[in-house]
């Protein structure tokens, strides 16, 4: 009885020994190192992966070299507008002096005439020197279609010749600095006398109506 038992277990402790040598020789298979062809595949998703890191990174730089240029290039070009809004009324001043001798020139003396052409001369340099240096630029508005992105209307009247509200005239010069607006010209408006539905008097505002908002 004892011999049976003794064989039995020795069977159980053979079978154990083969069952470790099959786990063992498993693990084995398992943890065996990669082929050169894995191992390069691996190593090629790391590289794609890494310059794609490398790209967007490369991408938002660049992006925030063009922005900050930008926004340095735009305190460049405006830097000195306080300063070309004090000039302009100066400009005005010129312009409405030599308006009101222009109708008188052939009565008045000669003095008077070089006086009037000395002026008009300094006034035409001025504007030439802000505009071409500092991108000053004095635009007309008669006869455009009224925009109140760049005109005040100072008055109004009605006209059955037109379809839109247009500038009649220009009281007051408008400003552009390098293409933006910084001052609206005054202007007088015509209006359609039968508005259409986009064309109300609604659209346009006088100086008067703005400064009783």
């Amino acid at each position: 009885m004892s011999d049976d038992t003794t064989m039995r277990n020795e069977e159980l402790d053979q079978s154990a020994t083969e069952n470790t040598v099959e786990e063992t020789v498993c693990d084995t298979e398992n943890s065996a190192p990669k082929s050169a062809e894995e191992t390069i595949t691996d190593l090629e998703a790391k590289i794609e992966d890494l310059n794609d890191q490398y790209l967007r990174k490369a991408a938002d730089f660049e992006n925030f070299r063009k922005r900050m240029n930008r926004e340095k290039q735009e305190a460049i070009d405006f830097a000195n507008q306080s300063l070309l809004l004090d000039l302009i009324p100066i400009i005005d001043d010129f312009e409405r002096a030599i308006k009101s001798s222009e109708n008188s020139l052939d009565t008045q003396s000669k003095d008077f005439k070089t006086l009037y052409e000395g002026i008009s001369m300094i006034e035409k340099r001025l504007v030439s020197q802000l505009e071409n240096k500092w991108g000053l630029k004095r635009f007309d508005s008669s006869g455009e279609t009224f925009d109140p992105n760049r005109h005040e209307a100072i008055m109004m009247e009605k006209s059955a010749e037109i379809t839109e509200p247009i500038v009649r005239e220009d009281f007051i010069k408008g400003y552009t600095l390098r293409d933006r607006v910084i001052r609206s010209a005054k202007v007088k408006v015509l209006m359609p006398e039968n508005p259409g539905e986009n064309h109300t008097e609604e659209t346009v505002t006088t100086k008067n109506e703005k400064e009783s908002v």
